[in-house]
């Protein structure tokens, strides 16, 4: 699991060339796991409901995207909005909101759903579905992962609803090709400590295919990832990242950026669609809820470390931001269950 830092100072150092992306990822704490293994042959079509419902009690809490690794063959996948791509062997497909979609190959199939076709498998949480008409055989592998909820929510929210990276482009890296590999081999042949490599896995094959996506993106892009490609934007926010606690200003703001206060507003403006002061707000947040949901500090204590004068102040803010009182977050936080399998019934 990717944890958080234990206090606000062991945030990287921007000085000495850390990682956003990193320090993203460390503030809400990452998990996951492999839930299924599938063989579907021609002619075949199957509909996954959406893994995670939202009118659950703390929904807020946690977020769940769903991976689905291609072993073998190929199928179409599709989106209840009508998007859809082809799917083939050695494809890595990200879905960051976990909504339902559909995969199918050959004519005349009849659309079944993976709920009422999952046996139990060789694993804890592992489940199994075979199905289809005998044809031509598509073997896919299907992991979760889960997220403590992301206040800032920069990396889920301008991603696209579904995310492929393909086996044959030439710029795959080792990485990613190695962690597919590692994790097609341990759903096949499980042996003791099998459940806990391919949670770690799943993290990695996560980050990995997040950085991809970032490097990848042409500089007219827009969003948070498009931001850590923008020299400006990108200074900016390892200030903000490495001092939350500091009382920016947007002149102080631009002045370690070596730019000008109006440049500086445009550009985050322009790709990320807030306000500097906004961006400086919503992080702090996103660290004091974590600190809430992991420790035991007082709220004075968060709210000084954060950047508040008070703790009225901090409530204040916390609420504007979240909807919910601090106090009523961190009894939720603190009682909220891991997420179960998305096959697992009852």
């Amino acid at each position: 699991m990717i944890e958080t830092p234990p206090s606000f100072a062991a945030t990287p150092d921007i000085d000495r060339g850390g990682d956003l992306l990193a320090d993203m990822l460390r503030s809400i704490r990452l998990s996951g796991s492999v839930f299924l293994n599938a063989s579907l042959t021609e002619p075949f079509g199957l509909i996954s409901p959406k893994h995670f419902d939202e009118r659950t009690p703390m929904a807020h809490l946690r977020h769940v995207s769903i991976f689905h690794l291609i072993a073998a063959g190929e199928c179409t996948v599709e989106l209840a909005s009508g998007e859809r791509g082809t799917i083939a062997a050695g494809d890595v497909l990200l879905m960051p909101f976990a909504d339902t979609h559909r995969f199918y190959s050959g004519d005349g199939a009849e659309l079944c759903s993976a709920m009422e076709l999952v046996r139990a498998g060789p694993l804890s949480g592992m489940w199994t579905i075979e199905h289809g008409g005998g044809g031509r055989e598509t073997r896919m592998v299907c992991g979760f992962i889960e997220s403590s909820e992301l206040l800032h929510s920069p990396v889920f929210r301008t991603l696209p609803p579904m995310l492929i990276d393909r086996a044959g482009d030439d710029k795959v890296s080792a990485v990613l090709a190695t962690t597919v590999r590692e994790i097609l081999s341990l759903t096949e042949d499980a042996t003791p400590g099998s459940e806990i490599m391919l949670g770690r896995l799943m993290e990695l094959l996560f980050v990995e295919v997040l950085r991809r996506y970032a490097a990848g993106l042409p500089p007219s892009a827009h969003g948070w990832f498009a931001a850590l490609n923008d020299p400006v934007l990108g200074r900016a926010m390892w200030h903000v990242h490495g001092n939350p606690g500091h009382r920016w200003t947007v002149d102080d703001l631009a002045r370690e950026c070596g730019t000008s206060r109006t440049v500086l507003a445009e550009r985050f403006n322009e790709v990320l669609g807030q306000a500097p002061i906004e961006y400086v707000t919503s992080w702090r947040m996103q660290l004091a809820a974590e600190r809430m949901r992991t420790g035991a500090d007082s709220l004075a204590v968060i709210a000084s470390d954060v950047g508040y004068d008070s703790e009225a102040a901090f409530n204040r803010a916390f609420k504007r931001v979240t909807g919910i009182a601090p106090g009523r977050w961190r009894d939720g936080a603190k009682s909220a269950k891991p997420y179960p399998s998305p096959m697992r019934r009852g």
